[in-house]
């Protein structure tokens, strides 16, 4: 598989701008990211992680394992240097993708940056039974993913079914495995009312890097990203431009 049929970019940015790898949610796409990339161009590159399964990937098979996922991405990555982003099950994603490339000897991120996700340290089982298709059906509209919370949604979910539920097992039934800590600094971002995390939980993640680690909190549920674009942008912005600049990765041209 090529690197890009694994990565998207939607807008150009500056040739020397900072690079942000972003990893999408469990059901979710590449395309998610499309606004927040808007929202950083040009000042920093966005460039979308394209899951098998959904999409333009959809007659390929969904992973359901997230370290077998993490690895297969790693291995798409182009050369760093670049930052991650991951929301929810991306955000563990992101994590596992950058312990498999300081594993295999290549370099970390410059910056990890963890969206509506507890830390892995504080992973548990969040089905006591096999779901059924209505159960990740209501779990999808409960949470409020994009395009899910109104009765219209229900086809495009049901389309959806064979990722999401691929991207359930994936969650879980995986376990963190201790290691060494990461060495760049992470940013958690959370909702003030997602069912998902708890302030414990996300601020486990500072066990998981020797760098400095800030905890931003926004108004909103598990998917509060979209509301506060502007403020997570200028955010990630001030954040990266002390990290070194990463011109090197040339994943697709923007479409």
């Amino acid at each position: 598989m090529t690197a890009s049929a694994w990565l998207r970019v939607f807008h150009r940015a500056a040739v020397d701008a900072p690079v942000l790898v972003c990893f999408p949610h469990a059901g979710g796409a590449a395309n998610w990211y499309r606004s927040l990339s808007a929202a950083l161009a040009p000042a920093v590159s966005v460039v979308a992680v394209r899951y098998p399964g959904r999409h333009d990937r959809r007659a390929e098979p969904p992973v359901p394992d997230l370290v077998a996922l993490a690895e297969r991405v790693a291995h798409a990555l182009p050369h760093p240097p670049y930052a991650f982003f991951g929301h929810s099950m991306g955000a563990t994603i992101a994590f596992e993708t950058a312990r498999t490339l300081v594993r295999e000897g290549a370099s970390a991120p410059i910056h990890l940056f963890t969206s509506a996700r507890r830390s892995p340290t504080r992973n548990r089982r969040e089905w006591s039974h096999e779901p059924t298709d209505a159960d990740l059906l209501a779990e999808a509209m409960t949470l409020g993913a994009p395009r899910t919370t109104t009765p219209a949604a229900l086809p495009l979910l049901r389309a959806a079914l064979p990722a999401l539920r691929a991207d359930y097992q994936a969650v879980e039934t995986y376990r963190y495995l201790p290691g060494p800590p990461l060495t760049c600094p992470i940013t958690a971002l959370t909702g003030t009312t997602d069912p998902k995390t708890t302030p414990s939980d996300v601020e486990a993640w500072q066990e998981l890097t020797t760098a400095p680690f800030t905890h931003h909190t926004y108004e909103g549920g598990h998917f509060f990203v979209p509301d506060h674009l502007a403020a997570i942008a200028t955010m990630i912005n001030s954040t990266l431009t002390a990290d070194l600049p990463a011109d090197s990765i040339h994943p697709s041209t923007p479409s």
